[in-house]
């Protein structure tokens, strides 16, 4: 799982505008690993009080009795985006932040998708 793990974020990494990433498992909260590129942002803190907002979701689905899945959550704020990409087995979440001045949306969610597919089938 480690090999599969520093893949992933090796791949992330190198995307534009990238800030941290972590994967995080969502029953225990424990960050399974993490990456920063700017040593004042913490991507295990943020994933904890991120790990909220995706319990916080799954219930209200579930209250509605939605047969919905999520995708992911994203957060827009003024000079960054986090993106909060949920696994399909629900076991874990992906937290990646970017800078919002370098990096385009359409193409960071692509290529989180894109590189999450082997992480899914280790996770």
């Amino acid at each position: 799982m480690n090999d599969v793990l520093k893949t992933f974020i090796d791949n992330i990494k190198g995307m534009p505008g990238f800030i941290a990433v972590s994967v995080t498992e969502i029953e225990s909260g424990v960050a399974y690993d993490s990456y920063t590129a700017d040593e004042g942002f913490d991507p295990n803190l943020a994933s904890a009080y991120n790990l909220e907002v995706v319990k916080a979701k799954l219930k209200a689905i579930e209250a509605l009795g939605l047969a919905e899945e999520i995708e992911d959550i994203t957060i827009t704020l003024t000079d960054q985006v986090h993106i909060i990409n949920i696994a399909p087995s629900k076991a874990y979440f992906i937290y990646l932040a970017v800078d919002s001045t370098s990096a385009n949306l359409g193409i960071t969610k692509a290529l989180l998708n894109k590189h999450k597919v082997e992480l899914n089938k280790a996770l």
